[in-house]
């Protein structure tokens, strides 16, 4: 037997808002560069934290060797995803300058 799906179950608020809002940032008007800003603040706390993580393994403080692997992974695949996003962004500027009007 199966169970028909409520428009007002938790699942469907949830679906709704993603549809609506579908990488998750706040609607409190934030605009394109308040969401690069934000980009490259992360990717650079993520950088910050490998550091920190590495640092701290080296002087022989108590971390885990996997703590200092998922960190280092992390920033690397924020960094790739930045430089790649920008890539993007610049084929794009590039293919709406060249459009002929």
């Amino acid at each position: 037997m199966t169970t028909p799906i409520r428009p007002d179950a938790p699942i469907a608020s949830v679906l709704q808002q993603a549809i609506n809002n579908p990488l998750g940032e706040p609607t409190d008007g934030a605009n394109f560069s308040d969401l690069l800003t934000r980009a490259v603040g992360n990717v650079q706390q993520s950088q910050q934290n490998k550091d920190d993580v590495i640092g701290a393994f080296l002087a022989g403080k108590p971390v885990e060797l996997h703590d200092v692997m998922a960190a280092a992974e992390e920033a690397s695949l924020s960094l790739s995803l930045l430089v790649e996003t920008r890539n993007k962004l610049t084929d794009a500027y590039r293919t709406v300058m060249n459009i002929q009007v």
